[in-house]
């Protein structure tokens, strides 16, 4: 059931507004409804500032944040890079080489579900082994950056520097014991690990990010920088990767195709992404600026 509480109850207007790109921002096409594209240029307009944070890595984002026909900036791999638009860098947290050679070393059955992340816009951005084991699902990501991907065996001498990231992708059960690997590798405090499934896809994505690097720290380093106070932000998510934006944000909105565990949270329901469901949000949030 589509609920919706007023966020007009806040005595502060909404000042930032961080959304989320893929089964957010983006429709079941993969592409930005025209009424969600109009909305966030309304916000602009109306002097909210718009922010994607995102799983994607920033050149991958890029694209789409170009859309939206305006200058802004994008917080990336899950919170690892915050950039510009311009190419301007704001923040990195990469993850120690020392660590993930630990990681890689530890994940040995599942190297054939291991993908690696850099900063850099050349080809080996993308270091995988080979593609034996990425499941279809994953396909259609591959393709598109496949300009990006370097294969490497052993993944390990792609380690000469420090990672954005690693990520493990695979079916939902074949992930699920990667998830349990992960738990038993010995990396507690070392590594953040996030989640993004698809079960309509049966596609579950694990992020391992450099300790305390998400969404929602990179939400609030940048708010801060901005002059933002938590009840002036707005953050709209549908998945797991999203929650500790959603939690840092004083009016989280989560999308009607969320998954469950986000919507048992209590928080604000907008309509899914197939119903312009972050247009919805973004009215919600003009409103505090029309009656602040």
């Amino acid at each position: 059931m589509i609920k919706f509480q007023a966020v007009t109850s806040s005595r502060r207007s909404i000042r930032l507004l961080a959304t989320d790109i893929d089964g957010t921002l983006l429709n079941p096409q993969f592409h930005i409804s025209e009424g969600d594209l109009e909305a966030l240029r309304r916000a602009h307009a109306a002097g909210i500032e718009i922010v994607l944070v995102t799983g994607r890595r920033h050149t991958f984002a890029l694209p789409i944040a170009k859309q939206l026909g305006f200058n802004l900036w994008l917080i990336s791999s899950n919170g690892a890079v915050t950039r510009s638009l311009a190419g301007e860098t704001f923040h990195r947290d990469m993850m120690p080489r020392e660590t993930c050679l630990r990681l890689v070393g530890a994940m040995q059955e599942f190297r054939g579900n291991t993908v690696l992340t850099f900063d850099t816009e050349v080809k080996g951005a993308i270091v995988i082994e080979h593609l034996n084991e990425m499941g279809a699902s994953i396909r259609r990501w591959l393709e598109k950056n496949m300009a990006s991907i370097d294969f490497v065996v052993p993944i390990e001498k792609a380690l000469t520097r420090d990672p954005v990231q690693a990520m493990f992708c695979g079916t939902i059960a074949r992930m699920n014991q990667a998830l349990t690997a992960l738990g038993a590798a010995g990396l507690d405090g070392n590594v953040t690990v996030l989640r993004t499934e698809y079960p309509a896809r049966d596609l579950l994505m694990i992020d391992v990010l450099n300790a305390a690097c998400s969404k929602g720290h990179a939400l609030e380093r940048w708010a801060a920088h901005r002059g933002y106070l938590r009840e002036e932000v707005m953050a709209i998510g549908d998945n797991y990767n999203d929650v500790e934006m959603l939690e840092f944000a004083g009016h989280p909105v989560i999308m009607g195709n969320a998954c469950q565990e986000l919507l048992d949270r209590g928080w604000t329901v907008t309509h899914g992404n197939d119903a312009c469901g972050v247009a919805v949000a973004v009215g919600m949030a003009l409103e505090t600026v029309v009656s602040g």
